[in-house]
């Protein structure tokens, strides 16, 4: 069955439209069960990140390329002709080059970036679990998490850390001179946020203080950071002591909001503070940027930031580009060789039904006191008969329509010399 992508990233969609189309944690299983059960596909992974929302299926012809677009807009919300504008696909051997270059951080904001293997292997788990994963797919992220741990292990692509997190944490120290003499807000407890939490105490942040949904996760965290630990619901009361706040949780509405920053800043006597938003959906409200001395930035904002590290990482990018162009050559490889052994098995199971039948009348034969030369005989007619019949038809239809390539595929096939004398 065919393989396709769909999805929308950073390079086709604004964070506006990447966060309506993003899938909630909770409502993936639900979201996969429907994708299978409508139809549209036959067996599906969904790839949900700040940067991307992809859709990896299997398929029973490329026309269904439209149906699932179709299918993530209505499911979504959106107008189905303003959603295609944003989307891309890709089908077949493009989709597999695709998935692979997705898994090994090749199509990334920050190029090389690692989160996103893990985020591909979570996605795939969910599949797993929601039973929307048959052989195509799990065939496929089999090799595809074989070649990106190839590309981390041979190329220099995962040298001189880059990431969401780095480049917010950069961006912290472009804009305050010292962030050592800087408190830092950390909203959310999630591979991201620790670290970012990691990147601002090597760079020897003064005061450290994570928030979370769930105050055990965000202690987790703050134990292994000297940090401070606080729930959601606090964060008005400590935004105005916070001179960096890097958001970044799964929840589907804002947690910041214009008027808490208001405050916060006249409470900061209108000393700068620094907002990165790297959610999707987003957790500061867009408004934000209106209040004077706070400064919004959001994961688009961070093209420029990174686009330094970018560069040097491009000469390993080009040798993981041929990892990959092997991997997608071994892939299809292995996968009409799979092919092909289906065929053979189909054509032995038809070979070995054809026996057991002419063995089934050569037994009651001879229970009825046939000969055991007659029964012989007429066991050897009825098996060549049986397995000549579909050859034979296949070459006088060829020899009828003067399909010479045809005929000589047959002799090889069927073992047989047309020069040879007879």
């Amino acid at each position: 069955m065919p393989l396709i992508t769909v999805g929308v990233n950073h390079k086709t969609a604004p964070v506006a439209i990447r966060e309506r189309v993003a899938f909630a944690p909770e409502k993936m299983i639900n979201a996969l069960s429907s994708l299978v059960a409508d139809q549209k596909a036959n067996e599906a992974v969904i790839v949900s990140t700040c940067n991307r929302t992809e859709l990896y299926c299997s398929v029973d012809n490329e026309e269904r390329i439209a149906q699932i677009i179709d299918w993530l807009a209505e499911y979504h919300g959106l107008d189905k002709q303003d959603l295609r504008k944003y989307c891309y696909s890709h089908f077949e051997a493009d989709s597999v080059r695709h998935v692979m270059r997705v898994a090994s951080g090749l199509d990334s904001l920050v190029l090389g970036e690692p989160q996103i293997l893990g985020q591909v292997k979570s996605a795939y788990a969910v599949s797993q679990e929601g039973t929307c994963l048959g052989s195509e797919l799990e065939s496929l992220f089999q090799r595809v998490f074989s070649i990106a741990k190839r590309v981390r292990t041979d190329t220099a692509i995962g040298e001189n850390p880059v990431s969401i997190a780095f480049a917010a944490v950069s961006l912290a120290q472009r804009i305050f001179a010292d962030i050592r003499q800087s408190t830092a807000l950390l909203i959310g407890a999630g591979q991201t946020i620790e670290l970012v939490a990691r990147h601002l105490k090597e760079n020897g942040v003064k005061r450290l203080i994570v928030a979370n949904r769930t105050l055990a996760r965000a202690e987790k965290l703050a134990t292994d950071l000297q940090a401070e630990a606080i729930l959601l619901g606090d964060i008005g009361d400590y935004l105005s002591q916070a001179d960096i706040v890097i958001s970044s949780t799964a929840s589907q509405l804002p947690i910041i909001g214009k008027g808490m920053v208001e405050r916060a800043t006249a409470q900061r006597r209108h000393a700068p503070i620094l907002l990165v938003d790297i959610a999707v959906p987003r957790d500061i409200e867009p408004e934000v940027e209106e209040v004077k001395d706070a400064y919004l930035y959001t994961v688009d904002d961070l093209h420029s930031v990174i686009e330094e590290n970018v560069k040097a990482r491009q000469d390993a990018a080009k040798a993981a580009e041929s990892i990959i162009d092997e991997g997608v050559e071994l892939y299809l490889r292995a996968l009409e060789s799979r092919k092909v052994s289906d065929l053979i098995v189909t054509f032995r199971q038809a070979a070995e039904s054809i026996k057991n039948q002419e063995l089934e009348k050569a037994l009651k034969s001879l229970e009825t006191g046939q000969a055991p030369e007659q029964v012989m005989t007429k066991l050897a007619h009825g098996l060549m008969n049986k397995l000549i019949h579909a050859p034979t038809r296949y070459l006088r239809d060829a020899g009828a329509d003067a399909d010479q390539q045809a005929l000589n595929i047959a002799s090889s096939v069927l073992g047989i010399d047309e020069e040879k004398d007879h």
